[in-house]
């Protein structure tokens, strides 16, 4: 089950479950749209895949099924590639 990490790895921007501006990639590393877009020009800079939309799940599962406090966030943020 996916963790839904609560926030932007490169600039710590909050994402909460139901936020459609999360991304992530296959190691559920999450970043923001902006982040995503912007710096790291939808590449992972962790693994190197591919960041898609982190899919949302429903109000009523978080209840079970509650999603991640645990904020990870790089040291110094996210380089920008170029």
């Amino acid at each position: 089950m996916l963790e839904l990490r609560p926030n932007c790895e490169c600039c710590d921007k909050d994402l909460p479950p139901d936020s459609n501006e999360a991304f992530i990639c296959t190691f559920e590393c999450t970043f923001c749209a902006t982040c995503k877009s912007d710096v790291l020009k939808d590449i992972c800079p962790n693994c190197g895949g591919n960041l898609v939309p982190r899919p949302i799940r429903p109000a009523d599962k978080l209840v079970n099924n509650p999603a991640s406090t645990q904020r990870v966030v790089k040291a110094g943020g996210c380089a920008k590639h170029h």
